[in-house]
């Protein structure tokens, strides 16, 4: 494993009776960087959290957290990790404090140590007006913070983030995503699996695209939406009959590759280039009598880049991994 990578797996394979989860994962993670693990459900991305934080063993490949082989050094990964999952794992019926605390403790930090700790995060996650409240009343985004600041208590060198905003309102993931963003430039290193292509675009220094238990695809945001050949022009028309024709005249300018749309009467396609190649095709428009509605010259978004390798949606739902209930870290 090269000395710079903090997680390492190569071929990765799991399998679940008949399903096969991983087919041969292979990513690293850089010390001191934040790696996106993109996909939908089912792609995978769960159960390589729970190999590289020694809740499952591999099938078949190799995998190294900090330095130490996720089968035959478990006990020493468990000491350099962090993980937070996809279901809070926090004591609804003890306080965001006494959370904290209890876990300091599990980790043998002393009363007086355990409790510095636990006030320091909730300062840091903005928890302090709710410190002595039982979690159970606290709301789905303060639950998730506490959930987050629970795994950095003893701070771990490695931390893994498992879908850490779904279900949380837009307000809630643009704070997680400043908490996160925060640890990543105070020098941790995470590894993030998010079905969300927006969080992977404002939070990662790399993404990983997984789709059916395999990595199809990585790289920067950039390099990543460079792959659909740069630019494209969208472009809506008013009436359906004037769709074929529409599709006819964008073909001239935007070569064969056209989208077409027929709900929203739109279609699309790449652009070589940019505002010159428009200009050009709404008077082609205009001559052939086809009344535009909406005309766009935009950069392929990250939902063009998963449509385009992988065929669906993000967020479209593929055979989901067998249901399961975090442990807050291996133990």
């Amino acid at each position: 494993m090269a000395a710079d990578h903090a997680v390492h797996a190569e071929g990765l394979v799991k399998n679940f009776g008949r399903v096969r989860a991983l087919d041969g994962l292979n990513l690293h993670v850089d010390e001191g960087s934040l790696l996106a693990l993109l996909g939908p459900n089912g792609a995978g991305k769960t159960t390589a959290v729970r190999i590289f934080t020694t809740l499952l063993k591999p099938d078949g490949g190799r995998a190294q957290v900090a330095g130490y082989d996720v089968v035959k050094e478990p006990d020493r990964i468990k000491a350099h990790i962090g993980l937070a999952g996809q279901t809070v794992a926090i004591d609804e019926f003890m306080t965001g404090q006494e959370n904290l605390e209890m876990i300091g403790r599990l980790y043998h930090l002393s009363g007086r140590d355990a409790k510095r700790r636990a006030l320091e995060l909730l300062v840091q996650f903005d928890l302090t007006d709710a410190a002595h409240r039982i979690a159970k009343t606290y709301s789905g985004g303060m639950r998730r913070r506490l959930d987050l600041a629970a795994s950095l208590v003893i701070l771990p060198p490695v931390l893994f983030l498992d879908e850490p905003t779904t279900g949380l309102d837009p307000r809630s993931r643009r704070q997680m995503w400043g908490i996160i963003s925060t640890l990543v430039n105070e020098g941790s290193t995470i590894l993030l699996t998010t079905q969300y292509l927006e969080e992977a675009d404002e939070l990662a220094s790399r993404i990983a695209v997984v789709d059916a238990g395999r990595v199809i695809a990585e790289g920067t945001s950039d390099e990543l939406k460079e792959r659909l050949g740069g630019d494209r022009i969208e472009v809506a028309v008013a009436r359906d009959a004037d769709l074929a024709s529409a599709a006819e005249v964008a073909r001239r300018h935007l070569a064969s590759d056209v989208t077409i749309d027929p709900h929203q009467r739109r279609l699309s396609g790449p652009s070589s280039d940019g505002t010159r190649q428009l200009a050009s095709l709404v008077r082609d428009f205009d001559a052939a009598g086809i009344e535009i509605t909406d005309l766009q010259l935009h950069r392929p978004s990250l939902d063009d880049v998963f449509l385009t390798l992988t065929g669906h949606q993000a967020e479209e739902e593929k055979a989901a991994e067998p249901s399961r209930r975090w442990a807050r870290r291996a133990s």
